[in-house]
């Protein structure tokens, strides 16, 4: 498998390459030269047997096999779902009228973050080893990416890590998660600003490719495509889950709604879809920062000012990973894509002819959900079931509900996070605080430790060198 950029300005590169190089020079995202074929899943495979052989065509080359089994062993042997529940990886469970909700958050830092964090912390080591090599990741997140790549990444002997958040905009359970890491490796930026300003700095040290090189950069946001890679599995598994409980076939159509803001956890639906996955239907779901619904809505990609929700992880105006997509959408044609992302960042918005706006509509529908609506949605899913569910699997379920084709499709919602990562929500909406798990019920105990940062380049620029340990 090789990998091509998708501003068509980069030479193609093995997987080993792109999982170190993360952005491409060119500025544009890896994707793979062409989808492999599903492989044939017998029923009741394991989640970590389905992940290998998900992910095997994406490595091959890079890894041998019996190293990847164990890659993705260890991985997944960090997660532990609660006792009474399903003892898988993902879970699955019907929440009504053939709605089901797959937990994707049971890794160690609650958020579906972990699912690809856990596999791509023992990737870095396994290839840097190999290599002996150092890197130095730097990352920006809405909350839940940054727990997670800290969590994969501290203390791993080749790796220095910098995550930027934006100061006061996450949950402080979220910020905690991040903050109270002592590892000496592991450095967290408050920026003054919003995700969008953090992700700005992150593609524009990137973009710098004499500090690139001189300090061995990599990524660990949805950027860098094992993210992607890894993420594609829980389709698959959640999928066969669903269609054995119902007593359907294994190659049945069911459709999906994804709560997202960055555009990487639904993207790997869509490369699920071009694997040979049967969906019937994506549904994205935004909160009031609804840059994606309105560009499925009117063919029209326009920034405008980031809003604070309950929801923070969606709390984005820039999605990164669209520009996947759209790579697909203009027919692959890197030139054309680049003209028409210089455009956006250059003037704030750009548009699509309706054949495209056509094309993406046959694959995808979008909604939006406000603060109200997903307290309300909270309340009635605790009313009914004595379940808590955080604010972004609120968004999911509720856009779902309200834009899915039919009832006869199974719509599975991914739940992204635990509802304890977002307390004050959830007392909002239920009148009670949700519990943090036994592994994280000190947390409000812990000291933290982060630098707080000016919106700057430049700034971040001079932390970052004054800290590695190149």
């Amino acid at each position: 498998m090789r990998y091509i950029s998708t501003r068509g300005g980069a030479e193609p590169l093995s997987f080993a390459d792109v999982l170190l190089e993360g952005l491409a020079s060119d500025g544009g995202l890896f994707v793979p030269e062409s989808w492999p074929a599903l492989p044939s899943i017998p029923p009741g495979a394991s989640y970590v047997d389905t992940a290998f052989a998900v992910m095997w065509p994406f490595v091959e080359g890079s890894l041998s096999k019996s190293e990847f089994a164990e890659i993705i062993s260890e991985a997944y042997a960090t997660f532990h779902t609660p006792p009474g529940s399903e003892p898988d990886v993902v879970p699955v469970s019907e929440v009504g009228d053939n709605q089901w909700l797959a937990e994707i958050y049971w890794g160690p830092t609650l958020a579906f973050k972990d699912i690809a964090m856990q596999l791509l912390g023992r990737l870095f080591d396994h290839e840097l080893d190999k290599r002996g090599e150092r890197i130095t990741i730097v990352g920006a997140t809405s909350g839940d990416t940054g727990s997670a790549a800290i969590d994969a990444c501290k203390d791993r002997e080749h790796i220095d890590i910098f995550i930027l958040h934006p100061y006061g905009r996450t949950s402080e359970v979220q910020r905690r998660q991040m903050t109270t890491v002592t590892s000496a490796n592991v450095h967290n930026l408050a920026i003054d600003g919003t995700f969008d300003d953090c992700q700005d700095i992150v593609k524009a040290l990137f973009a710098d490719e004499a500090f690139r090189r001189e300090q061995n950069l990599s990524a660990v946001n949805s950027i860098n495509w094992a993210r992607v890679m890894a993420q594609i599995v829980y389709y698959v598994t959640s999928a066969g889950a669903v269609n054995q409980r119902l007593g359907r076939e294994a190659t049945s159509p069911v459709s999906f709604c994804v709560p997202t803001g960055n555009f990487g956890n639904v993207f790997a639906g869509y490369g699920a879809m071009q694997m040979g996955l049967a969906v019937d239907q994506l549904v994205i779901a935004s909160n009031t920062n609804d840059i994606l619904t309105r560009f499925f809505e009117s063919g029209v990609m326009a920034l405008q000012e980031v809003v604070p929700t309950l929801s923070p992880s969606m709390d984005i105006q820039v999605s990164s990973n669209f520009e996947r997509l759209l790579f697909d959408m203009v027919g692959r044609d890197g030139s054309a894509l680049s003209e028409m992302m210089m455009q956006f960042r250059g003037e704030g918005s750009v548009s699509v002819e309706q054949h495209r706006l056509d094309w993406l509509s046959e694959r995808f529908v979008a909604g939006r959900y406000s603060d109200e609506q997903c307290v309300a949605e909270m309340a009635a899913h605790f009313e009914r079931t004595g379940v808590q569910i955080d604010p972004h699997t609120a968004v999911g379920l509720g856009v779902g509900r309200s834009l899915r084709r039919s009832t006869e499709t199974p719509l599975i919602c991914l739940g992204t996070a635990h509802p304890a990562k977002f307390p004050d929500a959830v007392k909002q909406a239920t009148g009670h605080s949700p519990e943090l798990p036994v592994g994280l019920s000190d947390l409000f105990e812990r000291p933290e430790r982060f630098e707080r940062c000016p919106n700057d380049v430049a700034a971040v620029r001079q932390i970052v060198r004054a800290n590695v340990s190149l």
